[in-house]
Parts: C-alpha cells; sequence; structure tokens
C-alpha cells in the first residue's frame, strides 16, 4: 500500500514538475502578430529565448510565409543561408540549440520590417558566466568548456524540492 501511494505521489510531482520545467511558446508580435510595421527588435528584447523554447508566427495564410536565414539573408532580406521556410499562418518553431537565430518574411515584406531575430540561451542548467559560441562542429564542446559555473533553474530547485517533501511525507 505504502509502495503504491509512493509511486502516485511521484508521478503526481513528476507531472508538475514538467509543467514548471516546460517550454516557452513566445508569439512573434504577441497580439499584433507577424505583419509589416511592427518593430521585431523591440518585441525581441522584451523575451528570454532558452534551448526548448517555441517561436510562434501567426499570420495571414497566402500573404506572408516565414523563412529561418543566416545573418547576411536577414541583413539583406535575400535567401542567403536559407535553413527553413514555414507557410501554415501558424507556425511552431522549435528553438532547439544555443545559438542565433534570423527569420525573415519572403513575400517581399522584409523590407516594411517582417524580420526578426532571436538569441538562445541554454536551458536548464543555465551557465552563469558562458558566452556564446557560434554554432559550429565543436560548439558543444566549446560551450562546455567555456562553462565556469553553472545552476539549476528556480523551476527544477522547486521540482527537487517539491519531490523530496512528497518522498519524506509517504516514506
Amino acid at each position: 500500500m505504502a509502495s503504491s501511494r509512493l509511486l502516485l505521489a511521484v508521478v503526481v510531482v513528476a507531472s508538475c514538475a514538467v509543467g514548471l520545467c516546460g517550454a516557452t511558446d513566445h508569439i512573434v508580435g504577441a497580439n499584433r502578430g507577424w505583419n509589416p510595421n511592427i518593430n521585431y527588435t523591440l518585441w525581441s528584447g522584451n523575451h528570454t529565448f532558452v534551448v526548448g523554447d517555441l517561436i510562434s508566427f501567426r499570420y495571414q495564410k497566402g500573404t506572408h510565409n516565414v523563412f529561418e536565414v543566416n545573418q547576411t539573408g536577414y541583413d539583406n532580406c535575400t535567401m542567403d543561408g536559407l535553413a527553413g521556410n514555414w507557410t501554415s499562418g501558424k507556425d511552431f518553431i522549435p528553438l532547439n540549440e544555443r545559438r542565433r537565430y534570423f527569420f525573415i518574411c519572403g513575400n517581399g515584406f522584409c523590407q516594411a520590417g517582417m524580420k526578426v531575430a532571436v538569441t538562445v540561451h541554454p536551458g536548464a542548467l543555465v551557465g552563469t558566466e558562458m558566452p556564446m559560441v557560434p554554432p559550429g562542429p565543436d560548439s558543444t564542446a566549446s560551450a562546455a568548456a567555456a562553462t565556469t559555473s553553472t545552476s539549476f533553474t528556480a523551476s527544477a530547485w522547486l521540482a527537487v524540492a517539491a519531490l523530496a517533501v512528497v518522498i519524506a511525507a509517504v516514506a
């Protein structure tokens, strides 16, 4: 009986921990969406992006789209370094790597401001003095070597503490 209560408690706490540590969905432009003449630099500057988050674009299908490009493509509103394209009008793009992402609208609206760049930071383990490492074949090793100190996020500590309390109460 006690072991089944312990298992149930662990499942409940683990479910809560997943909710606390889950990804954030950053809706580009918030309630204004992905449209011309919006300052997306200001929008992205007000958000913190971490590995595992999503960036989502909401726009009128057929009128706009989303292309991931490199910095040259972003700066010049071209398809340089094309890495992906989305056209559904409700696009959810995972930010799975710690790096700088560049997105533009490829239907001629980039020049009207439809472009956004975001910097994605480490996820659950946050390096307090970890500099950005350019993507490359050894970027993971370089990032690990550059870490001088790490700490759990607040939600991860909360999940660990809650699990410890439940186990102590049930045992």
